[in-house]
């Protein structure tokens, strides 16, 4: 029994040495095999057209908007126009009440003739004083005349000053009169103000809505600080509209805001300025305004440069360098000097020829 049992354990050391032999041999063949490298990422330097350019996002406005208000306080007695409704230039757009106006020119009209009619009386009286006057009078007589004399001509100066006022005041509201009847001054689209839309009375010089030509739209984009000085007047920018991705229009800025327009930064309590750009918009069946849009306004541009892939660049601190790979797996530093630069390339301005190939080890 006991030679049985020595028997077995003979056996089982004799297992477990074999398979801890096989295990190493396993280990050590895995070894010496070569390992399969990764092959390393190239990029081959190339000469093509190169530009930079800033992303801006604001919304379609309508370019002219030409604004209507009353001309003077009355009622309205006859609209000739809907919201919405399509006018041409010279159209009645509405009629107000002119019977109050015409009083007070009647009125007006009136006192201005009565003035002038007690000034000649007035004149008329002091010649027929001045002559009573001078055929007998005393000293103290001929002073009381010369005093009323100046007297009157200085209230004469008076009325002419206030019959010029009141000339002028009638002119005006013979003016407004002309008004009354108010016909559209542009084509386009009457739209009422929101808050008194068709008004059966207006006050004075009261705002009561626009005419919008549809024809003629502007994308109102907002830039920050960092972006503003780079964006000149005449750049092209391809403009893209929210809800209709697959459409693609374009553009060019026609103005350069110098004055900032603060907005509340939502991640913080800081006040952000930003700038105002207008852009105006070439014409299509789409455009309508208040559309949220995006812009890429593209400010600089080279044609024939030569590039290479930005992330083939390397930096450190001023100098940039590339991999230059010379072949049968040899590779050399080259350092270069770049110019402009974009996101995925990079302008070489010495240090590379076209056709050259860079690694990225």
């Amino acid at each position: 029994m006991k030679k049985a049992i020595k028997w077995i354990i003979l056996v089982v050391i004799i297992l477990v040495v074999g398979y801890l032999l096989y295990i190493n041999l396993f280990k050590t063949k895995e070894l010496m095999e070569p390992i399969d490298t990764q092959p390393a990422i190239t990029f081959e330097v190339t000469k093509e057209t190169i530009s930079n350019s800033v992303q801006v996002k604001g919304k379609s406005k309508y370019e002219q908007e030409t604004l209507v208000y009353a001309p003077f306080a009355s009622k309205v007695t006859k609209w000739n126009v809907e919201n919405g409704g399509q006018v041409k230039q010279g159209d009645v757009l509405y009629t107000l009440d002119q019977s109050i106006l015409k009083n007070e020119i009647a009125t007006q009209d009136a006192l201005i003739r009565k003035t002038q009619l007690e000034a000649e009386l007035n004149e008329f009286v002091s010649q027929q004083e001045d002559e009573t006057t001078a055929l007998g009078a005393t000293e103290a007589e001929r002073l009381k005349a010369l005093a009323t004399q100046e007297s009157g001509r200085l209230n004469d100066e008076l009325n002419k000053v206030n019959a010029d006022i009141q000339r002028r005041e009638l002119a005006d509201k013979k003016a407004k009169l002309q008004t009354a009847v108010y016909h559209a001054p542009a084509t386009g689209i009457f739209l009422y103000d929101s808050t008194s839309e068709r008004p059966q009375s207006v006050t004075d010089n009261q705002y009561i809505g626009k005419i919008v030509n549809l024809n003629k739209l502007e994308f109102i984009a907002l830039v920050g600080e960092q972006d503003i000085f780079r964006i000149k007047q005449g750049m092209k920018v391809q403009v893209k509209i929210t809800a209709l991705k697959e459409l693609k229009l374009s553009g060019e800025v026609t103005k350069v805001s110098k004055f900032a327009v603060t907005a509340a930064d939502k991640t913080s309590t800081n006040q952000v300025p930003q700038f105002e750009v207008v852009i105006s918009l070439q014409p299509n069946e789409h455009l309508i305004g208040g559309l949220s849009m995006s812009g890429e306004i593209e400010t600089v541009r080279k044609e024939n440069a030569t590039v290479i892939s930005s992330i083939a660049v390397i930096h450190e601190g001023d100098i940039s360098y590339v991999m230059l790979d010379k072949g049968a797996g040899q590779y050399e530093r080259r350092d270069i000097e770049t110019g402009l630069e974009t996101a995925d390339k990079t302008e070489v301005l010495s240090g590379l020829n076209v056709g050259d190939t860079v690694v990225l080890q």
